[in-house]
């Protein structure tokens, strides 16, 4: 799965698991019910899903009657803490080193660094006034 596919999938994920009320292990979605929802393959859900359980935003099990559920209200899920649990998806990615002895080459990938910097907290800046809940009232009022 690429970088650019996890930040989406899991933001995804998190606002079916709120409309599903999936707030414990009695009520966990499968990741088959997630992935059909997306639609994507379980295979890439079970990746996210184990990255934000990693950091503690939802809880999970594994097996036939397994699933996950979050472990925190929605509005208490920043998209900037999502984006970095599954590892800053957002990056823009990294310049390639300089030509030594080139003027231009041997300065240019600090340039280029420092802007990818900037832009990346501004992303996430940005994405800590957006939570989970925001995207599923967003969401709703769509299909109303």
């Amino acid at each position: 799965m690429s970088d650019s596919q996890r930040f989406p999938v899991a933001a995804h994920a998190l606002a079916y698991l709120a409309h599903s009320d999936a707030f414990g292990p009695e009520r966990a979605v499968s990741s088959g019910a997630l992935a059909a929802s997306m639609p994507t393959n379980p295979v890439v859900v079970r990746r996210v899903t184990a990255m934000l359980a990693k950091a503690g935003l939802i809880g999970t099990r594994a097996g036939a009657s397994g699933g996950a559920w979050l472990m925190m209200r929605p509005e208490m899920i920043p998209l900037d803490k999502v984006l970095r649990a599954v590892n800053g998806c957002a990056h823009f990615g990294s310049p390639p080193p300089g030509a030594k002895g080139c003027p231009i080459g041997e300065k240019i990938p600090d340039a280029v660094r420092g802007a990818i910097e900037a832009a990346d907290r501004a992303a996430a800046e940005r994405l800590a006034k957006i939570t989970v809940a925001d995207l599923l009232a967003h969401a709703t009022a769509k299909a109303a």
